[in-house]
């Protein structure tokens, strides 16, 4: 008997709207107003005892009693040292292929002018200090280090800060101090969860206060993002990254083992993460459910993977266009379109955080190393949000000059539309500019 009891097909068009929004709600096994109640308390409790209460919280939820919060220099660069030479070329390569992806995503300030004597300019500038999360503890994620620091350096951070938990040996994963020795960051703080987010937020005598958190995590962490960035004079944030997911749109010439390689791929991530298979025919789900029968005894994070994939769903469609809307209603961070002429089905793709084309480009590849970064949007938010990119690193300002002969040419709309408002000294800034123009007092 199969012991994947939940990606049972569902025909698509079989349900009535509300049961088509009831079937692509994303789970949840405690409320958000649970979560959130949480996560102000550690928080809080942060800002309130800094360090104190980040030893406290490290030990009660990763079960390590830690001398130290930080981690030093040469430990770092020796870890690196350390690497067996295959490694650290794996290593190297990843971060080659994301740099040379992001590097081709800085663009020239923008410089215009909009009529004679009124010149506008939109400048770019690097955030001065970025905390960058790196999720841990049973999984470790170096790759997540390399997505957040690669484009936080090609930007041009002066500080880039990582907090990632510590294991169980109280020391940080020896391929996330490597990696963080390779993309140059300035520190490493053995601390996860809300805490560390709180840590990031409001500073403490050891971890320094960021200007801007980045990276995902689990719900905890993703709600104390929100907290903290809307709080008063609260550190902003990246965008929602939480539980992993991933929609697979196949036909029936797809390979049912990519299929279920690739649900797979992302339901061993958590037990919380989501994953999507949406087919042309009721078969290729049952040959998909043959092969996760097949595939998941051998995955050491099997029970992880299980529980995702207690929450899988499978869902029927009459032809790919209607696989295309359907995904585009569930907005996934991670879309597969494994079926024939899946590069024509592109321009149709409106809502998702990144897109994998054909049968070769399994959602892996972009979890490690073909070059686009994998902190993207989670539950239905690539509705509005972007992946991280270079941008992300940055703010931009605008600048505006002019002449004397160009203040005196704009007043009179600017007089007029003022005036339409009520605020009559915004209007005079304006008229005392262009009489001094019309009286020749434009010796500067």
């Amino acid at each position: 008997m199969s012991e994947i009891q939940r990606l049972i097909p569902v025909v698509w068009e079989s349900l009535s709207p509300t049961e088509k929004r009831e079937a692509l709600a994303r789970g949840a096994s405690e409320t958000a107003s649970e979560i959130a109640s949480q996560v102000r308390v550690i928080c809080d409790d942060v800002s309130q005892r800094g360090d104190h209460a980040l030893f406290e919280w490290t030990e009660r939820f990763d079960g390590v009693r830690l001398e130290s919060l930080s981690v030093d220099d040469t430990e770092m660069a020796r870890t690196l040292d350390s690497l067996d030479a295959k490694e650290r070329e794996c290593l190297s390569r990843a971060y080659r292929n994301i740099d040379a992806f992001h590097g081709a995503q800085r663009r020239d300030d923008l410089s215009v002018t909009i009529e004679p004597g009124v010149h506008c300019r939109r400048l770019r500038r690097p955030i001065d200090r970025v905390g960058l999360y790196v999720p841990g503890g049973s999984a470790p994620l170096v790759s997540t280090l390399l997505m957040l620091a690669s484009p936080a350096a090609i930007a041009g951070c002066r500080e880039r800060i990582v907090c990632t938990p510590p294991g169980k040996d109280g020391e940080v994963a020896a391929p996330v101090l490597a990696a963080a020795a390779l993309c140059g960051v300035t520190s490493v703080f053995k601390v996860g969860g809300a805490q560390a987010v709180a840590a990031l937020a409001w500073g403490t005598d050891t971890i320094p206060r960021v200007d801007k958190i980045f990276g995902p995590g689990n719900r905890y962490v993703t709600a104390a993002k929100t907290y903290v960035s809307t709080a008063p004079n609260g550190p902003a944030m990246d965008l929602p990254a939480g539980p992993s997911e991933v929609l697979v749109v196949a036909d029936d010439d797809a390979s049912p083992a990519f299929v279920a390689s690739d649900l797979l791929s992302q339901a061993e991530h958590d037990a919380s993460a989501r994953v999507v298979l949406v087919a042309l025919s009721a078969s290729f789900v049952d040959q998909v459910r043959e092969e996760l029968d097949e595939q998941l005894p051998g995955l050491p994070r099997r029970t992880t993977a299980a529980a995702s994939l207690d929450q899988a769903a499978a869902f029927v469609v009459g032809d790919l266009e209607a696989a295309i809307e359907l995904a585009n209603d569930y907005a996934p961070e991670h879309l597969i379109l494994n079926c024939r002429g899946a590069a024509g089905l592109v321009d149709a793709v409106r809502h998702a955080g990144s897109v994998f084309v054909g049968p070769w480009s399994a959602e892996v590849f972009g979890d490690y190393a073909s070059g686009t970064n994998h902190v993207l949007p989670t539950a239905g938010y690539a509705r509005a949000y972007s992946g991280l990119s270079v941008e992300s690193f940055e703010k931009t300002m605008t600048v505006q000059t002019l002449t004397a002969e160009g203040a005196a040419r704009l007043a009179p709309t600017v007089e007029r539309l003022a005036s339409l408002e009520g605020l009559h000294a915004h209007a005079a800034a304006a008229s005392l500019r262009r009489l001094a123009v019309e009286a020749g007092e434009v010796d500067r």
